[in-house]
């Protein structure tokens, strides 16, 4: 997605992250899904994905643990996604938080030079 008003926050192999100054989203882009979130939405879905039990999924012999089913807050969206989809959708996250939290604390720091 490349509109003016957005700001590239991070970027892995299956996905990016944009931040949206005109309606104060963070647009996640995974696979072939783009989800819009506002900042608490987000905060909710990465703190959900972040609790995903990785290790249980890695020892779970049975079909149903090759894949976790995944609903996104607010959107009613449900996806499957794989083990590996799910380690590289909260290496997106992660590093979109990261991002964010950077961002804010540039924008404070310069914002009280400036002023």
């Amino acid at each position: 997605m490349q509109v003016k008003y957005t700001a590239e926050l991070y970027r892995n192999e299956k996905g990016a992250t944009y931040q949206c100054d005109l309606t104060n989203r963070v647009i996640v882009e995974f696979i072939d899904l783009e989800i819009q979130f506002r900042v608490q939405d987000f905060a909710a879905f990465r703190r959900k994905v972040n609790t995903i039990d990785i290790k249980a999924m890695l020892f779970d012999l049975s079909d149903a643990g090759d894949f976790k089913v995944l609903e996104s807050p607010a959107n009613q969206l449900a996806h499957r996604l794989t083990l590996c989809e799910i380690i590289q959708l909260r290496d997106l996250l992660n590093g979109t938080k990261f991002a964010l939290d950077l961002r804010s604390m540039l924008q404070e720091t310069l914002g009280e030079l400036v002023a």
